[in-house]
């Protein structure tokens, strides 16, 4: 008897199904039919299909020997790894002989009844249902009518279904798990029967095997060349290679950068008014990702949105790591953001800047807030706005599952030349949603051959940007582990100890209902720590689509709530929901705040005479890999 997790599983899908294997069987002499046969005419295409495929799968094997030779073997394949340590499924009691008998029997009986759809089985009496099969168990991944067509892949994917849900119930109710490995197990256990989707597998998806039929082989051919092309750059394919080029089609509200270091350059936007607030924006993007999601193109970017409101807008655009910035740390980082409020101060002769930070870098602009607390020199940051920020990592979401001593301890051993390559990051986010960012472009780019979409959202999720590893590790332990930020003192940055609570800055905070990043229950928390106003935003949509929702799409709706409640759950009772986007409510509170405006002229547009600028935007540093 297997116990481990995964074989039994896969034995009992296959055991299950032995009674009706016979019927794949006919389909694959479909495919490939036998000489004289009425389709003999295609067995010349079908035996030239396989030979193309057996030619560039040499081809790769040969390509790859060449390349071993001279790349170190943690780069070799970084698309396989997701996450490491030991398999938390052994920990499902599926060996114990009560489980296995009640699997079994719902397992017999979903068979029995899928099948009587069909006219098969005992109890069917040889007559089928008219009409589509109505079958027990539903589930998007297996919309398609291909898969109630044939009596064999309509028990598969239902046996699938079946199992899948008992496993995750048996993940559900272990017991003397400490929460935080109970929340692996549960993250594990999620991702393993995901990826053992018979939709994921081109013998036991029938949609692929009619895309190969129908088109002789040819989406073969083309899903192989796809699978491989991302096995070469160790990276998920999701949008067709070059259909965005930066500063052409994606990245193209205009500006100049106008200052630089080693770490980041300074991009300011040209004002599209006559007159602009006063006050200027200066927005921290989070380096784990390219600054252009908030300048995807004009109808979605609230970069050119926020400049149309009359607003001068700067942003930090992070430069991806490489060798030379090994040994930069979260210091580094609060030092740059300090120093990028400085340089937009002085440019402009102001005596304070508002801020945005996103994600990572709304975390360190909390630090970074506190800094100048204790330096005396708040006064440089007229408000601080978050995106899905969080500062209090108790509940920060499906990422914690990748804290543990054992993961923080491999990311030393990938990043042998001191940076993470950014390929790695973006299989863990992508696992997060595997069905969605993972195994449908299995399915629809390798198993049906499909073609990429010109997406600009997928273009940017896989510009991927790579991370100095000393200041990656650091950040995992110290907060995502250890949740460090929220003691005061315990950590410190520039020689000043951090205490959040003297943050009394205005603050704009904004939380993406469905965000499984950022959850708003941990975004939430951020409110317990500030001295000064603040007000509280939840969109709807996640972490991405909850911030880049602009007002000319008509989509969504977000929550106010006027009083200052305790919890997220109190907030959520007395709030009061508007139609569409926040960004205009946002751009009242920062007008609220000081709505003095001046000319939008001298460096208030970049580039003017005698305004030395360095280049156009976006600048180089969002182009280096």
């Amino acid at each position: 008897m297997a116990t481990d997790a995964t074989e039994l599983f896969t034995e009992m899908v296959r055991s299950q199904s032995q009674q009706i294997a016979q019927q794949i069987t006919g389909l694959f002499g479909q495919m490939a039919p036998a000489e004289g046969s009425p389709q003999a005419e295609n067995a010349v295409q079908w035996a030239q299909v396989a030979g193309r495929l057996h030619t560039i799968w040499n081809e790769y094997q040969v390509e790859q020997f060449g390349k071993a030779k001279d790349s170190p073997p943690h780069y070799a394949d970084p698309v396989k790894w997701i996450a490491t340590g030991e398999s938390v499924l052994q920990q499902l009691p599926l060996a114990s002989p009560e489980v296995q008998q009640r699997l079994w029997n719902g397992v017999s009986m979903l068979i029995n009844a899928v099948l009587a759809q069909y006219g098969l089985g005992a109890d069917a009496g040889g007559q089928a249902r008219e009409g589509e099969p109505e079958l027990p168990l539903r589930d998007r991944r297996f919309a398609d009518p291909e898969w109630r067509r044939q009596p064999f892949f309509a028990v598969l994917h239902q046996v699938y279904l079946l199992l899948s849900a008992e496993i995750l119930g048996l993940a559900e109710a272990t017991e003397g798990l400490e929460p935080a490995k109970k929340a692996q197990l549960l993250f594990a256990t999620r991702a393993i029967v995901d990826a053992l989707s018979p939709a994921n597998f081109p013998l036991t998806n029938p949609v692929a095997l009619e895309a190969a039929n129908r088109t002789k082989g040819e989406s073969l051919v083309r899903g192989f060349e796809n699978m491989l092309d991302d096995l070469r750059k160790g990276q998920l394919t999701h949008t067709r290679p070059g259909a965005f080029v930066l500063g052409e089609n994606i990245a193209v509200t205009p500006g100049k950068v106008v200052f630089e270091t080693p770490l980041y350059q300074l991009i300011q936007y040209t004002p599209t008014t006559d007159k602009v607030l006063k006050t200027p924006l200066l927005i921290f993007p989070p380096w784990i990702n390219r600054f252009y999601i908030l300048d995807l193109n004009a109808r979605k970017s609230f970069v050119r949105w926020a400049v149309e409101q009359g607003i001068t807008v700067f942003m930090v655009s992070w430069k991806s790591a490489d060798a030379s910035l090994a040994d930069i740390v979260w210091d580094d980082y609060i030092a740059a953001q300090i120093e990028a409020i400085d340089a937009v101060r002085d440019r402009l002769g102001v005596p304070a800047v508002h801020t945005i930070g996103y994600c990572v870098a709304g975390t360190t602009l909390a630090a970074t807030l506190a800094v100048l607390a204790r330096k005396g020199e708040a006064d440089k940051v007229a408000s601080a706005t978050f995106f899905t920020a969080q500062v209090d990592f108790e509940d920060a979401g499906d990422l914690k599952n990748f804290v543990d001593d054992a993961q923080i301890e491999t990311l030393g051993k990938l990043s042998p030349e001191g940076y993470l390559d950014g390929r790695y990051l973006a299989a863990t986010f992508n696992v997060l949603r595997g069905n969605d960012l993972i195994w449908s472009y299995v399915e629809k780019n390798y198993l049906k051959g499909e073609d990429y979409p010109a997406f600009d959202l997928l273009h940017w999720n896989g510009d991927v940007t790579n991370l100095p590893a000393r200041w990656h590790r650091d950040y995992l332990r110290d907060l995502y582990r250890d949740n460090r930020l929220v003691v005061a003192d315990s950590m410190q940055a520039l020689g000043v100890p951090i205490d959040l609570h003297r943050i009394a800055t205005p603050v704009y905070v904004q939380s993406g209902r469905e965000d499984h990043i950022a959850p708003p229950e941990s975004v939430w928390k951020l409110t317990h720590y500030l001295a000064g106003p603040w007000t509280f935003v939840l969109a709807g949509s996640g972490h991405i689509a909850g911030v880049v929702n602009p007002p000319s799409s008509n989509k969504y709706q977000y929550w106010v709530n006027e009083s200052r409640p305790d919890t997220l759950e109190e907030f959520v009772d007395g709030a009061q929901e508007h139609p569409g986007s926040w960004w205009p409510h946002w751009a009242d509170w920062l007008r609220g705040l000081d709505d003095g405006e001046v000319a939008a002229r001298g460096k208030r547009r970049p580039g003017g005479r005698g305004d030395k600028v360095i280049e156009d935007a976006p600048g180089r540093y969002v182009t280096l890999r």
